[in-house]
């Protein structure tokens, strides 16, 4: 019997196309031969099982939002609107005036959940980060949900059970391309509610035992993740931040104004921030004062603040990015491999 377990019997053969000489060959290619040859590149054994993983990520994202009553609101890829601050925008033109490229669904979300009370999103997002790390893309894609009559607590309730979710289904689905891999999938089967959680000051307490020197009140680099993230053995949830590094929207604890309710989930093996979200503010004045706050134009936000004017109710939600995911389910050490044809700082083909 054939080492495939498949035997073929042929009567004739008819030449399609006769190729040239295939540029990848078995021999090692560096990174930048590959990637200039990525829609050649993605016909190979381990980029198909990549791709098949990232495949069954979204397949079970849609499924879960699916199962638990969440309807699907597609937001604009133009914007007029910044969420994340101005310095990480791609701006285009747009007829007579200035648009963004989006970087993210969430303030459509939120009318969405003002409208249906659970919705989601899924679509590509930018950011013209000037980063050059293995963990970020300028194009990358979100599963964006939002949940009216959601505070933070609940908030973290519906990601950690999002994200075991989607592992328990890769687990099941995905086990002969996580065998190609050789993904060591123990680390995978420890995933499962609840995930710890842990505050900012928690976590820079964390830092500081292991050696860190980290000032307080900044945002964690991908080394402080790591140092985070290897003090437990699933995703670790990180909350209730310094006010001065979330954004606008991001409500404040009742208990401290200085502080933030928003959440990062730390993915484990290094693999760091895999969702951000948090509990937004549904107050109409306190959020103009955030807006002037944080140095924003008033009028792009008029549409935002009439959903705090006609039947506000506490809401919270949270992003997941595809790409992120992708490589910590399968092993992959750089986000590029995870994403068909990626876009970084320096690539902008094929």
């Amino acid at each position: 019997r054939s080492v495939g377990g498949f035997e073929l019997g042929v009567n004739s053969i008819q030449i399609i196309q006769v190729s040239e000489e295939y540029p990848i060959s078995p021999k090692e290619h560096g990174t930048d031969f590959l990637m200039n040859h990525r829609h050649l590149w993605i016909r190979s054994k381990l980029q198909h099982a990549i791709l098949r993983v990232r495949h069954q990520v979204i397949k079970a994202s849609r499924d879960f939002f699916d199962q638990n009553g969440f309807i699907l609101i597609d937001s604009p890829i133009f914007t007029a609107n910044a969420v994340e601050g101005t310095t990480s925008l791609f701006e285009v033109g747009y007829f007579d005036r200035s648009a963004y490229l989006t970087q993210s669904g969430q303030l459509y979300q939120e009318a969405g959940a003002m409208a249906f009370g659970k919705v989601y999103c899924f679509g590509p997002t930018f950011r013209a980060e000037k980063s050059k790390t293995r963990r970020h893309l300028t194009e990358f894609w979100m599963i964006e949900p939002e949940i009216a009559f959601c505070d933070l607590e609940q908030d973290m309730d519906w990601a950690e059970k999002y994200v075991s979710y989607i592992v328990q289904w890769c687990l099941e689905h995905c086990k002969t391309d996580l065998e190609t891999l050789d993904r060591d999938v123990s680390t995978l089967e420890k995933v499962a509610t609840p995930f710890p959680r842990i505050t900012y000051d928690d976590a820079v307490e964390i830092l500081k035992k292991n050696g860190v020197d980290f000032e307080y009140g900044g945002d964690f680099g991908g080394t402080d993740e790591t140092v985070i993230s290897e003090q437990f053995d699933r995703p670790v949830m990180v909350h209730r931040w310094p006010a001065e590094i979330k954004p606008f929207y991001m409500k404040r604890d009742a208990e401290n104004d200085n502080l933030a309710m928003g959440v990062d989930m730390l993915a484990p093996e290094g693999y760091g921030e895999i969702v951000g979200g948090g509990q937004r503010e549904d107050d109409h004045d306190t959020l103009i004062k955030r807006i002037k706050e944080h140095g924003l134009p008033m009028e792009p936000f008029q549409w935002y603040l009439d959903l705090r004017k006609y039947g506000s109710v506490p809401h919270a939600g949270f992003g997941l990015g595809i790409e992120r995911t992708v490589a910590w389910i399968t092993g992959i050490r750089h986000i590029r491999e995870t994403i068909p044809f990626p876009r970084t700082l320096t690539r902008l083909e094929p």
